[in-house]
């Protein structure tokens, strides 16, 4: 039925899931590509553990069809500002991250959601290491502008 009509079904990252509704417009990407094309949503709806999606100008089957494993993003000024101590996920990933002592440990690829606590994976040539994102315990200091995360974990682990 959401097809016919143009409409499109979408993973979301976002909590609640429907919640990426509120960002119009989205930049389209596919493959990784660094240009992107921007297409503004103008309604949808939860639909089980997915999402669907009206977007303007997609009006039948064929026109949804092409957008399938195009990837969604926002303009980062649609985002709300982050209080002190909280950071999204992309300012995180490729912070180089150190020891107190100042050992490289390498740079931060992604970050895993797991039940407990959100996970870094820093990743330094072939050695990968997960730390847990738990501020003042294994986080000590996040400095954004520097570029840098010092944490408190063995680099030998």
């Amino acid at each position: 039925m959401f097809g016919v009509k143009g409409w499109v079904k979408i993973f979301s990252f976002t909590q609640p899931r429907e919640n990426i509704l509120k960002y119009s417009p989205w930049l389209l990407r596919k493959n990784g590509q660094t240009q992107t094309k921007e297409i503004k949503v103008t309604g949808g709806q939860r639909h089980g553990s997915a999402v669907v999606a009206e977007l303007d100008g997609i009006t039948d089957r064929d026109a949804a069809a092409a957008l399938m494993g195009w990837e969604i993003l926002i303009h980062r000024n649609q985002l709300p500002l982050t209080n002190a101590g909280e950071y999204y996920w992309a300012d995180l990933v490729n912070l180089a991250v150190e020891t107190e002592t100042g050992i490289k440990l390498g740079k931060i690829d992604h970050l895993l959601e797991t039940g407990a606590n959100d996970v870094l994976v820093v990743i330094d040539g072939e050695t990968e290491r997960l730390i847990p994102f738990l501020q003042e315990q294994t986080v000590l200091k996040i400095d954004l502008a520097a570029g840098i995360m010092i944490v408190d974990w063995d680099p030998d682990f």
